[in-house]
């Protein structure tokens, strides 16, 4: 008889912390820094099988800490929005005190566990945690500039795996740091755009126009060519031991060519769906783009 209520209950457990920390967004980020693990890895055989895990798991814990920091922060602001007030902290199932705890040991758990791997990724580990919760959450309802300094905690996990890898933070970090970077503008600014009601209830100003208008639809039109040129460096001989093959690079083209259709689309549409689209394919953009650099690596 009392195995139904602590069924329900370590399941409620899980649940709530899959939503704290966000899993499905924690475990996106892991695989970028997968991505540039294995990117900066010598070749397949030097694989260390036990660093990745070390790097998945701590990974998981940045992001995660992140996120729930960034909950404890804006429980008010996120009573108020349609699609976050059934979080556990403003719907009252978790206590900010609770949730506060959850973030400070997962903080404590990832960076021990970058360290272990190297100085420099615990480094980058911390400063995403603090540029995501001290500057990114507040700025979120004083300024649309809150998605630039966003971009950066969210271009690192790329950059991380090459730096988890190989212990270096140099011209091929920079260009894989740079990739995700851009992504970060069409993507957010996406998901700003068919958001934008719920995201108003709170206040925050998340389109650089501050409007669903020609500017913001321009601004996403500009950063997705910006994406593009940059994903294409490594097929130019300039980013050091990063670098792809002509066929991958006319793959990588394909993929950007792709993901401005639908930015030209959200321009000439300027409608909710077409921003929600948008915001689909940048997700698939990024993840295709990650493995056919990958698998030009390894098949070459």
């Amino acid at each position: 008889m009392n195995s139904t209520p602590n069924t329900i209950s370590f399941k409620s457990i899980y649940i709530d912390f899959k939503a704290i920390t966000k899993a499905g967004l924690a475990v996106s980020v892991v695989f970028s820094s997968i991505a540039g693990f294995l990117l900066g890895a010598a070749d397949f055989q030097s694989l260390n099988l036990i660093v990745l895990l070390k790097l998945a798991i701590g990974g998981y814990c940045m992001v995660g800490a992140s996120n729930a920091y960034n909950q404890v922060i804006e429980k008010d602001l996120d009573a108020l929005m349609d699609r976050t007030k059934n979080r556990p902290v403003p719907a009252g199932r978790m206590s900010p005190n609770v949730a506060l705890v959850i973030a400070s040991i997962l903080t404590l758990v990832g960076i021990v566990l970058l360290y272990t791997i190297n100085p420099k990724s615990a480094m980058f580990g911390a400063v995403s945690i603090f540029l995501y919760t001290s500057i990114y959450t507040p700025l979120k309802t004083m300024t649309s500039l809150s998605v630039f300094v966003g971009a950066f905690p969210g271009a690192i996990p790329f950059m991380l795996g090459w730096v988890a890898a190989t212990g270096n933070f140099g011209i091929e970090a920079g260009t894989l740091f740079l990739i995700q970077f851009f992504w970060q503008f069409p993507h957010f600014w996406a998901i700003g755009w068919f958001l934008y009601e719920d995201y108003e209830k709170a206040g925050f100003f998340m389109l650089p126009t501050g409007k669903k208008d020609k500017g913001t639809a321009l601004q996403i039109i500009l950063y997705t060519v910006w994406l593009i040129i940059a994903s294409l460096l490594p097929a130019l001989g300039y980013t050091g031991q990063l670098f792809i093959t002509p066929i991958a690079a006319v793959l990588v083209f394909l993929l950007g060519l792709w993901m401005l259709f639908y930015a030209v689309k959200l321009y000439k549409l300027r409608t909710s769906k077409a921003a929600r689209t948008l915001m689909l394919v940048s997700v698939s953009y990024i993840t295709l783009l990650q493995f056919v650099y990958i698998f030009d690596k390894f098949l070459r």
